[in-house]
């Protein structure tokens, strides 16, 4: 989906300035079509919900995961 690939490029360089629903509408998204790329992105796992700052989601670190098994 085109949407959710511009949103989330949008919210890696937003950098939490706009909240999540004013970032859409910055890239021509109405309010439910961005609730539904928040909720596709979130079950990717390539943003989470943080009540920090003015914008309630930011993208995953994607760090190495190290293996915990030892």
């Amino acid at each position: 989906m085109e949407d959710k690939g511009r949103y989330f490029k949008a919210l890696v360089e937003d950098n939490g300035t706009l909240n999540e629903i004013d970032l859409g509408e910055k890239i021509g998204l109405n309010e439910g079509e961005t609730r539904k790329v928040i909720v596709q992105l979130l079950s990717e796992h390539k943003i989470e919900y943080v009540e920090n700052g003015y914008c309630n989601y930011r993208p995953n670190k994607t760090g190495k995961r190290k293996n915990k098994s030892t």
